[in-house]
């Protein structure tokens, strides 16, 4: 079962992100606040359920939270700062726009960039562990797969609807016989050698 929060003597914030292993589309992150007692059935790391179970705590998640943002890098700034740095950008910007200020900060995952004023612990595999992490997730991800799902009806050729800009073959595929959208983060290798592979195994 997951806990709550971290700690109990500051207001705390969870936060992560979705998209960081894409080959187009921003990188979304969030910050959540929730209540004390909060409890959430179903509520768990975002890739521990299905897109129908993601999209039923969402509204939950958004009224239910003390505080909660969404935030993003796009793929110019990915390019630029690099994925990492990117993931990090969105976070502080999520984190930004709470209504309310926490006093602490968890994060999914093992590294982080400090932000200001505020201390952060950083929790491996932190969505399944808790809950405030767990909504972050969800939201990200869901904000995501909505902004993706809206670009596909401009370039369907790539199939965003279904893989929301993830690395699958057909998607591979397409953009080796098709070439980059204006979304795709230049910077990644989208014709991998092991495609070859893939095909053959497909």
């Amino acid at each position: 079962m997951l806990l709550n929060c971290y700690q109990q003597e500051f207001l705390e914030a969870g936060c992560d992100e979705a998209g960081r292993g894409c080959l187009a589309g921003p990188v979304f992150a969030a910050a959540v606040i929730l209540p004390k007692d909060f409890y959430l059935e179903g509520l768990n790391d975002s890739k521990q359920l299905s897109h129908k179970q993601r999209e039923d705590l969402r509204p939950i998640i958004e009224k239910e939270a003390l505080a909660w943002a969404v935030a993003s890098v796009d793929h110019e700034e990915i390019d630029q700062i690099n994925i990492l740095n990117a993931s990090f950008l969105a976070m502080h910007r999520a984190i930004q726009k709470l209504a309310t200020q926490p006093q602490y900060l968890v994060i999914d995952g093992n590294r982080f960039k400090a932000y200001p004023q505020i201390p952060h612990s950083c929790i491996i595999k932190g969505d399944g562990k808790y809950l405030n992490i767990a909504a972050a997730s969800i939201l990200a991800k869901t904000h995501r797969d909505q902004f993706m799902s809206n670009l596909h009806t401009d370039f369907p050729h790539y199939n965003w609807a279904q893989n929301k800009g993830y690395p699958t073959v057909a998607h591979r595929k397409a953009v080796i016989e098709i070439g980059l959208s204006p979304f795709h983060r230049k910077t990644f290798n989208v014709s991998d050698p092991q495609l070859e592979l893939f095909l053959k195994n497909a």
